[in-house]
């Protein structure tokens, strides 16, 4: 919210690229960027996969085959382009956040946020949108707010905030060694972490050893 101008901050200045938002400059900052929700149904707007596509580029009045084209173009890269003329009770829950990314593409911001994306999605559609995450690293700043420890793994950069104030920020190799001031913040470690910390506490042969590499096979690289 604060990103996006909906809030103000209470204290500081916020940038994007370089421009102080404010009054004046919140609707070009808004151009730079797009917002995939926590739940899908409460973002799909069109009555079929590609009205919900274009329903941006619409409001931008993008002349209808230039955005045919960009339907076209941001369906096949998240892998929708095959239920264009589907509607959403068609569409699993992953499928449904893949829409809402391939509309936020055909709008073409610098930043992404993704806010809890996958925290109302199977097994099947958190893998689906990490996926297309990853994809997007090398085109796009990607900002991911999430609980999920597992999805950070992904993340160059790792803020943890604590009832408001930032108590880690850092790389993966930093962060993760915290791992005390993680469980207070009340997040679930990985199992890899948890099991190192048995492992810290048990007399078995080689301990360092399989505590290197279960810390390097913790990391997404």
């Amino acid at each position: 919210k604060l990103l996006v101008g909906l809030l103000e901050p209470q204290a500081g200045v916020i940038k994007i690229n370089g421009i102080e938002i404010d009054d004046k400059t919140i609707d070009e900052v808004r151009h730079d960027i797009g917002i995939v929700f926590q739940n899908p149904d409460n973002q799909f707007v069109g009555v079929t996969v590609k009205d919900d596509i274009a329903f941006g580029l619409e409001n931008r009045n993008i002349d209808s085959n230039t955005m045919h084209e960009l339907v076209e173009k941001y369906s096949k890269q998240v892998s929708m382009n095959q239920f264009l003329e589907r509607n959403p009770e068609q569409l699993s829950g992953g499928e449904k956040q893949r829409v809402a990314i391939a509309g936020v593409l055909a709008m073409n911001p610098e930043i992404i946020i993704f806010d809890e994306a996958t925290s109302m999605l199977d097994p099947k559609g958190v893998r689906e949108i990490i996926n297309v995450i990853n994809s997007l690293k090398k085109e796009k700043t990607i900002i991911s707010i999430t609980h999920n420890l597992l999805e950070a793994t992904y993340a160059d950069r790792i803020i943890v905030m604590n009832k408001g104030h930032i108590v880690l920020d850092g790389t993966q190799e930093e962060v993760f060694k915290e791992t005390k001031i993680l469980k207070e913040c009340k997040l679930d470690i990985l199992d890899s972490m948890k099991l190192i910390e048995k492992i810290e506490n048990s007399n078995i042969n080689r301990k360092d050893e399989i505590i290197k590499t279960l810390w390097d096979l913790s990391y997404q690289k």
